[in-house]
């Protein structure tokens, strides 16, 4: 009993401690390119217009600097609950976080993890050499880099010893069931309150030959369900537009997820196979990409139908008790 209690604490340890590397680098390296875009983010954010496509640049790009489509979502509904944008602009900022938030999966099926410790040893040298300016701003970006290595590592060490061990294997067989998987990831993206996170255990998962691409997908679409949680909860206590901001963030991660649950699954999975048969990890940052670009395209143009939608979810209350008090 002993013996199955260190099994299963060790691996615990393993997962839990290369998921807080992981996040730890990711969070290092978002500051550090961050503090090196400086004004230009401002600029960035600044040229947002009515013209939603234009948005939706700025958000990807956004979000490629912040490491995070939750922080970006985040920081439009700041915008939007102080008046400093309007909830059209807002729609394309945020279908272009959903993009910019792909390019960590894709770092990750790079397989750099031999470079991880030595991106730490030569941010770590610049840190001590440079006090301030961009060479600091450069080395927090390569230990973030590093560390974020070192956590997908950890991991897969730890995740390793499951591959031979039939309880868990008996439970991932479950996943085959396609809403049960979407569920999965969902829940999954929700505890972690990172959809790159999630996405990275997922791919330490499927790297380890834990899961397969069929079992991946599903959990993968409901990542993206999960990942608009973070947004819903922020708007508690913000006015009516905020949230509508996070409801639309909401609808059209769901709407995506549906529309390739039920027609661009196979396709897509035909796709991402094609490209890199021999690599599931290259493969699940693809689908990641497609999905979230796929789904831009398909939903852009209807994003004023996105609007209404949150509109009716949302209704205008305040201006009702205002009325209601002057009657």
């Amino acid at each position: 009993m002993k013996g199955v209690r260190r099994y299963i604490v060790g691996i615990a340890l393993s997962v839990i401690g290369g998921l807080g590397l992981f996040l730890y680098g990711m969070n290092i390296m978002a500051r550090g390119l961050e503090k090196s875009a400086g004004r230009r983010l401002n600029r960035l954010i600044g040229i947002l217009t009515t013209n939603r496509f234009r948005a939706t640049l700025v958000g990807a790009v956004v979000t490629m600097i912040m490491q995070s489509s939750s922080a970006t979502t985040v920081m439009v509904i700041g915008f939007v609950n102080a008046g400093l944008m309007t909830l059209t602009q807002a729609v394309g900022l945020i279908m272009g976080a959903n993009i910019g938030t792909t390019i960590t999966a894709q770092m990750i099926a790079l397989d750099l993890n031999d470079y991880g410790p030595i991106a730490v040893g030569i941010g770590v040298g610049f840190w001590s050499i440079y006090s301030k300016g961009k060479m600091k701003n450069i080395a927090e970006v390569l230990v973030g880099f590093g560390v974020l290595f070192l956590g997908i590592d950890m991991m897969s060490l730890g995740l390793s010893p499951l591959s031979n061990n039939p309880v868990f294997i008996s439970a991932i067989s479950n996943l085959n069931n396609p809403i049960l998987g979407v569920i999965a990831g969902a829940v999954l993206t929700t505890i972690l309150q990172s959809s790159s996170a999630a996405i990275g255990l997922l791919q330490a998962l499927a790297g380890e030959g834990l899961l397969s691409m069929s079992i991946t997908f599903p959990i993968l679409f409901g990542e993206n369900i999960g990942t608009t949680t973070t947004g819903l909860l922020s708007t508690i206590g913000a006015n009516v537009t905020s949230k509508r901001v996070a409801i639309v963030h909401f609808l059209f991660n769901l709407i995506g997820t549906i529309i390739f649950m039920s027609i661009l699954r196979y396709p897509v999975e035909l796709v991402v196979m094609a490209i890199s048969p021999n690599n599931i990890q290259s493969q699940i940052a693809n689908a990641h990409s497609l999905f979230n670009i796929i789904n831009v395209l398909i939903q852009l143009p209807f994003a004023d139908l996105l609007v209404k939608a949150a509109e009716k979810l949302v209704p205008e209350k305040e201006n009702k008790e205002i009325k209601s008090s002057i009657y």
